[in-house]
């Protein structure tokens, strides 16, 4: 949305951090998926250079700074910071181990800044306005605006921007206006395809890190996905088990094998085998791929499919809560 639609302030701000960190080079990593985004950023830095606002003597100031574009191949591992790198540098999209940290020894081991496109599109206007302004918007330690992107069985979908602190329902109901299939909402994922499901239960947590944290939950970059009441939540947890199985690197154990044998596991669920022990296994996975995976997408796979069982447990094939106390 950004680099499509306000390119120029992404430069400015990766202008600003380079300048800040001295350094004298930038990089936007974009997906090969977003062919526009591309075009586009590489149209606003031909624009940039030729106003002088990127290259020698930035805006007639004795700084020196230079973006590039470079295209990813679609992996999406290589959301994570050192793949990043390591894809950055021409090579295999894998995981590194730190430390050193690429503040120390980054790109071509030299020391580098990493941030997302929204972080660095917001120093612009936290310079322009000020600290107070910025921090006006939003609630406890989440501060400033974010893009939401609604999506899924919504009936308003698309992305809205706002601050932090709406409620979780607030977004689904009001501003998406419930499921397009105009059935009832019975889950939405927050954060991406490795968040938590969220049942209506839940639907007052304010959109705000801790308050997501607190829940078990991530904001990450701000998808929210909606299921009506049809959706099997069995097989949902099963798709992040299988997402995390395609899209590993492959460098650590957990998240090579814990998502493999998470898959394998699942459907041994689905089939009622030995439900209590596979349950017992899933568990016991999720806790070794959450503190044990070397990068966010193993560690983060446990929390669609925790969530899922936590929640939603008879679609495990769990029976009735009131079945079980009266046993």
């Amino acid at each position: 949305m950004i680099m499509e639609g306000d390119p120029f302030v992404l430069i400015e701000g990766m202008i600003i951090a380079g300048i800040a960190v001295g350094a004298t080079k930038g990089y936007v990593y974009i997906r090969s998926e977003y062919p526009h985004a591309v075009a586009a950023m590489n149209a606003a830095i031909a624009v940039a250079r030729r106003e002088r606002v990127l290259g020698a003597g930035v805006a007639g100031s004795p700084y020196a700074f230079d973006i590039e574009v470079r295209a990813g191949a679609g992996a999406y591992v290589c959301g994570e910071e050192t793949s990043l790198l390591e894809s950055l540098e021409g090579k295999r999209g894998i995981v590194r181990a730190k430390p050193p940290l690429p503040a120390h020894a980054g790109l071509f081991g030299r020391p580098t800044v990493i941030n997302n496109v929204l972080s660095l599109a917001s120093v612009p206007i936290v310079l322009a306005q000020g600290a107070a302004h910025y921090r006006d918007f939003g609630i406890g330690r989440s501060r400033g605006t974010m893009p939401i992107q609604l999506a899924g069985n919504v009936r308003h979908g698309g992305l809205f921007e706002t601050a932090f602190g709406i409620t979780l329902g607030e977004l689904v109901d009001d501003i998406g206006a419930g499921t397009a299939s105009g059935r009832p909402v019975r889950a939405v994922q927050v954060g991406g395809p490795l968040g938590a499901y969220f049942p209506r239960a839940l639907f007052d947590t304010p959109f705000d890190y801790e308050a997501f944290a607190a829940r078990d939950g991530l904001i990450g970059h701000g998808g929210i996905v909606v299921f009506d009441d049809t959706v099997d939540m069995a097989k949902q947890a099963r798709f992040a088990m299988e997402f995390c199985a395609i899209e590993s690197c492959g460098k650590c154990t957990p998240c090579r094998i814990g998502s493999t044998r998470g898959v394998e596991t699942i459907d041994r669920i689905i089939r009622g085998e030995e439900r209590a022990g596979n349950l017992g296994v899933l568990e016991d996975l999720c806790h070794t791929m959450k503190f044990g995976s070397l990068c966010a997408l193993g560690g983060f796979t446990p929390y669609p499919v925790m969530s899922a069982l936590t929640h939603f447990p008879e679609d495990f094939g769990a029976r009735p809560p009131r079945l079980e106390a009266a046993e």
